[in-house]
């Protein structure tokens, strides 16, 4: 199964992209439910810890890029 690409933002601001298995974000989507507290994220990159009380919102990619210009007419 590919890995899906998703941004995490924090509190202030920052966003952390990562590419995760599917199950791992079902992982991470039932732990933000649970609450606050540390939360082990297994990415490509390696495993992160992430502060959940910290996090803002969960992103997923479309995988949808969209390249083109608008006409005049339009």
């Amino acid at each position: 199964m590919p890995a899906q690409k998703i941004d995490i933002g924090f509190a202030g601001g920052q966003i952390l992209s990562v590419r995760i298995d599917e199950g791992v974000l079902g992982d991470l989507r039932s732990a933000l439910d649970r609450g606050s507290g540390w939360h082990d994220l297994p990415s490509e990159d390696g495993e992160i810890a992430l502060d959940l009380s910290k996090i803002a919102y969960v992103r997923l990619d479309s995988g949808e890029h969209r390249v083109g210009f608008i006409s005049a007419d339009s």
